[in-house]
């Protein structure tokens, strides 16, 4: 784990917004800009996917990304690789210190596979993800949602080779920073879930920042 803080301050950003719980967001992030989403209370998820604002078919790759960089998870210094092989953006400061990539985002179905039946109609952040690729527009929808990533979630991977739900290890105000190596669109969702570890149980708002 790489911890490394930013200089930047949020007073100083051209743009900050707070995304609650279950909420989705959606925002272009243009070339050069910095961009920092922030853990304000602790042990939150934020489900994330990025695109080329201009090409929305090249978008976050998980697998390239874990490829290019011989790595599971996400810090200082790690790039965000596209399916055509290009930079989206760069982690340049981390107080978390890992984020995850194998997770996934939770879905109705998968709440019920997991948990109990009678958890289906309870938000997840597939849905949250297909609200914000609506309301972009440009004709995206569910086939459009890929593999995301994480950020402040801990999924450990065990000697097995299995995903395991655990603890978050971020806290109050901790913070992954990035810089956009081209415009893009950052979708999130602010993750709902309530029956594993990943929210401690309580999901809570993140803020999300951008500097010129």
């Amino acid at each position: 784990m790489r911890m490394t803080e930013s200089s930047l301050e949020v007073a100083d950003a051209s743009y900050s917004t707070i995304i609650e719980a279950g909420d989705h967001w959606t925002h272009e992030i243009h070339r050069g800009q910095t961009f920092r989403i922030i853990d304000l209370e602790g042990n939150q998820a934020a489900d994330t996917l990025f695109y080329n604002a201009h090409d929305p078919v090249e978008r976050y790759s998980a697998s390239d990304t874990i490829q290019r960089q011989a790595h599971l998870y996400l810090t200082t210094g790690s790039a965000l690789i596209s399916t055509e092989g290009n930079t989206l953006m760069t982690i340049v400061a981390d107080t978390c210190g890992r984020h995850d990539t194998l997770g996934g985002a939770c879905s109705r179905e998968s709440n019920t596979m997991r948990y109990a039946l009678e958890k289906e109609s309870m938000h997840a952040c597939r849905d949250s993800f297909i609200c914000g690729l609506a309301a972009w527009g440009h004709g995206l929808g569910k086939r459009d949602i890929t593999c995301n990533i994480n950020f402040f979630m801990n999924v450990p991977v065990t000697p097995e080779g299995k995903l395991t739900f655990e603890d978050g290890i971020s806290a109050p105000g901790r913070y992954v920073e990035m810089r956009a190596a081209m415009d893009v669109l950052a979708l999130i969702s602010n993750c709902p879930q309530l029956n594993n570890p990943c929210n401690g149980y309580n999901p809570t708002p993140v803020q999300v920042a951008i500097w010129d």
